[in-house]
């Protein structure tokens, strides 16, 4: 009976696909190709901003992280993530869609130079390779386990393959249109997958279960433990999760060219702003849903452990339901819930990183203006190139174990810091030049290494005293604030630099002075 579940998700992907190419279109440009001409309409870019930072990551981590302890702590840290969004639409969207970019980092090449530009670049697609290859090795968690019991024992590295292959398809060929409308459709499945297990769940545990899980703080919203180490080293404490998750969206959603990319394909500033907003209040949603999954699991197991129940890890533990306690057929449909996560994550991974290599390298690299065709061409090449090494990295992720969600916030911990501090710096600091910036961005990424790799904080568990890691949210601030200290006392040993004219309605001038002062670009010609 288990062939239904495999013939539920083969007609889900080769659905998804032909409905991606259909509603994309044809492909003219490279600008079309990247940000489709900035007319998509904004409540489909914020489903796609979703479906982009939701992934497997968040299906199969978070009902298991709340099984475990962690209760609706990801509601707080969304809490959190909503603030950093506002502040994001307020100060960071309108320099993007005023200047006509197609690219985040852009704002950097006019503000500090193209060195800037290349590096934040490059430092970008080497943190999504090693983040998106923890995504896609979780997405084959779920589909190993099925085929396992229909007795076909695929390994993670041929199922990991098998994904790229089908998500590459009308990534290739249908450019962000085709990502944007598939990620909007992917959402409704995963989120509705959701909505379906708690439904059975609540059918299976009733009233009782409910106030059970109540009892034993399964629905416990706020951590209150204020001790400094507590704060410090988890992710769910209250200060962590509001101020921390703040800062954390500012630079996942402002300065990281996954997301930007989204928010640049809608057709106004207004547009953009709501989409962006509207984006956390839908992930406050989803992860009050799969946060209520994972109560009512430990209600509906009765509080076994993972290890009672026969898991390896608590990224097992909603897959394992699906296959095991829903009628054949459901859970086929929930399995490509999940793999439309995957699916999403990694097609928007895909189409951001080639246009960051086309938009802030490459196109940096001719001599004279390359033509639209052959930019275009260079982002398909571009898309494929990424597309094989996405799979080579998340093949290496395929011995990890441990939860996925939380390994994905730490890699960002290396970069982000860097990155919106590059931004803050441009904006805060009107003396600083490219020199500054650079010195800065590279001291801040060395720094943060260290910090992530080798800097632990003695906590007391049960008696016993941890050396712990800091908190993923806490990476982002401190990477902030050592390269506004670095960059801002550089800039004290030097004149301040001669502002730049302003930025043509059509886009960025790659002639403009790179020392020009940040406050140029508000003023400048563009879309409302």
């Amino acid at each position: 009976m288990r062939q239904l579940d495999l013939v539920v998700i083969a007609v889900y992907l080769v659905a998804i696909a032909w409905i991606g190419l259909r509603l994309s279109g044809r492909q003219k440009s490279a600008k079309d190709y990247f940000v489709g001409e900035g007319h998509m309409p904004w409540w489909t870019v914020s489903f796609s901003v979703v479906a982009t930072e939701t992934s497997v990551l968040t299906v199969i981590s978070v009902p298991g992280g709340a099984y475990s302890g962690q209760g609706f702590g990801n509601v707080e840290l969304a809490l959190g993530y909503v603030i950093g969004r506002i502040v994001v639409a307020t100060v960071l969207i309108p320099l993007y869609k005023r200047g006509g970019f197609v690219s985040a980092y852009q704002y950097l090449g006019h503000r500090f130079g193209l060195k800037l530009q290349g590096l934040a670049s490059v430092t970008f697609v080497f943190t999504r390779l090693l983040a998106e290859g923890v995504r896609l090795f979780a997405s084959a968690i779920p589909i190993k386990l099925l085929l396992d019991e229909l007795g076909v024992h695929a390994g993670y590295k041929v199922i990991i393959l098998v994904l790229t292959l089908i998500t590459v398809v009308y990534t290739y060929l249908g450019g962000i249109k085709a990502v944007i409308w598939t990620d909007a459709i992917q959402m409704g499945l995963y989120l509705g997958g959701a909505i379906l297990a708690v439904a059975v769940l609540t059918g299976h545990v009733g009233g009782h279960g409910f106030s059970q899980g109540l009892h034993n703080g399964e629905f416990k919203l706020f951590d209150t433990n204020f001790a400094l180490d507590h704060i410090l080293t988890s992710s769910f404490a209250l200060p962590t999760a509001i101020i921390g998750g703040a800062i954390f969206a500012m630079a996942s959603h402002g300065s990281d060219q996954l997301i930007v990319q989204r928010i640049l394909a809608t057709r106004t500033l207004r547009d953009g702003q709501k989409a962006m907003i509207a984006s956390g209040i839908f992930v406050t949603i989803q992860f009050a849903a799969f946060s209520l999954v994972g109560a009512l699991l430990w209600s509906y197991n009765k509080g076994a452990s993972f290890k009672d129940l026969g898991l390896k890890s608590s990224d097992n533990l909603y897959p394992q339901f699906i296959l095991h306690s829903l009628p054949v057929g459901i859970s086929g449909l929930l399995v490509a819930g999940i793999l439309g996560a995957a699916m999403g994550s990694l097609s928007s991974a895909l189409n951001s990183m080639s246009n960051s290599t086309v938009s802030d390298i490459a196109h940096n690299l001719f001599k004279a203006s390359p033509s639209d065709e052959t930019l275009l061409k260079l982002a398909r090449v571009m898309t494929l190139v990424w597309a094989v090494l996405m799979a080579i990295f998340a093949c290496a992720f395929s011995t990890s174990s441990g939860n996925v969600y939380l390994t994905g916030l730490t890699i960002a911990g290396y970069t982000y810091g860097a990155l919106l501090g590059a931004f803050l710096l441009g904006r805060l600091v009107k003396r600083a030049n490219e020199i500054d910036a650079v010195v800065a961005f590279v001291v801040t990424v060395g720094v943060m290494t260290y910090i992530v790799r080798d800097v632990k904080i003695d906590v007391s568990v049960a008696g016993a005293t941890v050396p712990t890691a800091i908190a993923a949210q806490w990476l982002v601030p401190i990477g902030v604030v050592i390269t506004l200290v670095v960059g801002g006392v550089m800039s004290l040993f030097h004149g301040a630099p001669a502002a730049a004219p302003a930025l043509e309605a059509n886009g960025p001038d790659h002639g403009t002075d790179h020392g020009a002062d940040a406050d140029a670009l508000d003023t400048a010609a563009g879309r409302p």
